[in-house]
């Protein structure tokens, strides 16, 4: 008996517990984690409270949105009982009656939202559904600390619908995103042919001044070249005219023996000819400025050029024209 009473008066609570005392059947006092000591035969222990936080199962349950779909939700709730007084003898069964609670009030807030909100924003329902049943048990001397939506399950048929929404929304990525590749393209293509163009005009540009340069110094030095001869013919030297003259005939016949359509070549009877040719170009130069009254000494007329009479072709026979 005396051990019965020793162990009857004598309680011990562990940590994170709170152990309620009642005198007579009449809540009294709040025992805190350690040893404390009944007044025997009047106190007695209540309610053993878990101070700890603890963590309540939602149970699934068929929820319809705002657009009248049906969705299959479930979640958790955290919970921690702040004051166990409070906690024991303000609602009986403190774990049934936070579930329930939990289960209206999400009801409640996934009802009041379209499907699309529902599945795209489990942040605000968490949030609406911690701040509604955080203010409804705090009467209870219990501090929710979060709620989390564990599973959303819409319809099959709207699973689906949203499969092949998903992949016509990735197809039309798709097809923009090529588009704009090749947009992007197009538009590298026509900046290059710009910069080409432009670089094309440039040189041509460069290309054509060049030219310019080059003829106007080709000019010059004919120029220079042209009163050179004309200096020379002034002080009576008549062979300069005679070498341009012999060069504009050998360049004749080189480009006359050069054309593709000439079939007959008329080159001098004798080489000797070009040179008579030359002199009589200088004698008749002599006699125009004898005329003009400036004395020059004459010289014997050369030959006269001997011309190149063609001769007709003899067709042999295999038919090919045969130049004499």
């Amino acid at each position: 008996m005396a051990f019965i009473l020793l162990f009857s008066v004598v309680k011990i609570v562990p940590q994170g517990r709170e152990f309620t005392v009642e005198r007579f059947g009449k809540y009294t006092k709040t025992l805190n984690p350690g040893i404390h000591v009944l007044t025997p035969f009047v106190e007695r222990v209540g309610r053993r409270m878990n101070m700890m936080e603890q963590v309540l199962d939602v149970p699934t349950q068929e929820v319809i949105t705002k657009d009248n779909a049906m969705v299959k939700v479930d979640g958790i709730v955290f919970i921690q009982v702040m004051d166990a007084a409070k906690a024991a003898y303000r609602v009986d069964d403190l774990p049934y009656a936070i579930s329930q609670l939990c289960m209206t009030n999400l009801r409640t807030v996934v009802g009041s939202m379209e499907l699309d909100e529902v599945l795209s924003q489990r942040d605000s329902i968490n949030t609406r559904l911690l701040h509604v049943i955080d203010a409804a048990t705090e009467p209870w001397g219990v501090k929710v600390n979060r709620i989390e939506i564990k599973d959303l399950t819409p319809p099959v048929d709207i699973t689906n619908a949203m499969a092949r929404q998903m992949k016509a929304e990735r197809e039309r990525r798709a097809v923009i995103t090529e588009a704009d590749g090749e947009k992007q393209a197009a538009i590298a293509r026509a900046e290059g042919a710009k910069q080409s163009a432009i670089l094309e005009a440039e040189g041509r540009k460069e290309a054509a001044f060049r030219d310019a340069e080059a003829r106007e110094r080709e000019a010059e030095a004919e120029a220079r070249a042209t009163a050179m001869v004309s200096e020379a013919i002034a002080r009576g030297d008549v062979n300069a005219i005679n070498y341009f003259v012999a060069q504009k005939y050998v360049e004749a016949f080189a480009e006359l023996a050069r054309s593709p359509q000439q079939k007959t070549v008329i080159v001098p009877a004798e080489m000797g000819a070009l040179v008579g040719t030359i002199a009589g170009v200088g004698e008749l130069v002599g006699l125009a400025r004898a005329q003009q009254g400036s004395p020059r000494p004459t010289s014997p007329p050369p030959a006269a050029p001997s011309a190149a009479t063609p001769v007709a072709p003899r067709r042999p026979r295999g038919g090919v024209p045969v130049t004499e």
